[in-house]
């Protein structure tokens, strides 16, 4: 089968640092899907796992973690999917990745695919969709009931995560969103998702008090934790909760918010496949509640670049995009040649 993989951990404008490669075809076993892979995206873990650094692998390591596509076999245990059933899914980081013509998932990570979207729509949305959904519901523990009027600040509201994480927290909350954009065009994404407010991440206490709050009640972080620290700190209502998807260099002071008995969680969405977690079908459970909230148009896929076909190339310009720092919504490539 066809496959994009890495030998080497090299800068991305390296010619060898993705690679066209043909491996075997894996056999599904135990609750194991045998996708049909129509569809990828790219995410910052794919370019933060590519990054350069001194190590070589033996064999081709297939990265990729956001697929749709078409389940053409099954594991003698499964009994959730059957064959020629639309899927999406993330994925698991500890196994091969989805940018291969055929990936073996668990079922229990895997959901429907929405029907009123395209491969391509659809392929924009797990992992985000599965951040976005147990950062806010698992981990900052925000209510789905309408019953009380909270305050939710999102740092990075224009890209993958939070692209959907304003609009899961406002169509199934009653919390008041608060995204944080710079330029122009990622100010117009956050409010046509539905953000309440926009204010700058670069002047963040200052731009979150002009909009009228003197502390909010929790805090998504999704872009530089370290840089943003001081300001999560300052902003946290007592007794509220912070949480990160983005991983620290040196140890933050978690001493600063003892006084406001203020909470710091974590957000990683591999972290169920990864221990294999007595609640791990809960990821297909929320896709598959992701797919109705799609179909009955409440949720839009937040794909803004579609490049065909998947292959090495195309590849390497999708993380490049991604390393700019720049990118809105998210990067899809479709179709393999």
């Amino acid at each position: 089968m066809k496959a994009v993989a890495l030998t080497a951990y090299l800068p991305i404008d390296n010619p060898q640092s993705l690679l066209d490669v043909e491996l075997e075809k894996p056999g599904p076993q135990g609750r194991d899907l045998r996708v049909a892979v129509q569809a990828v995206s790219v995410n910052p873990v794919d370019t933060k796992v590519r990054a350069p650094k001194d190590k070589t692998e033996s064999q081709p390591r297939v990265l990729g973690w956001d697929a749709a596509g078409v389940v053409e076999a099954v594991g003698p245990e499964v009994s959730l999917f059957k064959p020629g059933d639309r899927v999406y899914y993330a994925g698991d980081i500890t196994r091969p990745g989805s940018n291969s013509e055929y990936q073996l998932v668990d079922e229990r990570i895997v959901g429907r695919t929405p029907v009123s979207l395209s491969d391509a729509e659809a392929a924009a949305l797990p992992l985000t969709a599965i951040t976005a959904w147990e950062g806010l519901f698992d981990r900052l523990r925000i209510s789905r009931h309408r019953d009380t009027e909270k305050t939710l600040l999102i740092i990075g509201g224009a890209g993958g995560v939070g692209s959907i994480a304003i609009q899961l927290a406002k169509q199934l909350t009653s919390t008041s969103v608060i995204a944080t954009a710079s330029r122009t065009e990622t100010r117009e994404w956050c409010l046509s998702l539905g953000a309440d407010q926009v204010v700058d991440h670069t002047d963040l206490v200052n731009s979150v008090r002009a909009a009228g709050h003197q502390h909010v009640d929790y805090i998504f972080c999704l872009n530089n934790t370290e840089q943003h620290w001081p300001s999560l700190c300052e902003l946290i209502k007592p007794q509220g909760t912070i949480c990160s998807i983005v991983e620290t260099k040196h140890p933050v002071n978690l001493t600063q918010l003892q006084g406001k008995s203020a909470s710091f969680v974590w957000e990683f969405m591999f972290t169920r496949s990864m221990y294999q977690t007595t609640d791990m079908i809960e990821q297909h459970h929320l896709l598959n509640e992701l797919s109705e909230l799609i179909d009955a148009g409440k949720i839009k896929t937040t794909v803004t670049s579609i490049i065909t076909p998947i292959n090495a190339d195309n590849l390497r310009k999708a993380h490049a995009q991604l390393e700019s720092g720049r990118t809105i919504g998210k990067v899809v490539l479709e179709h393999w040649q």
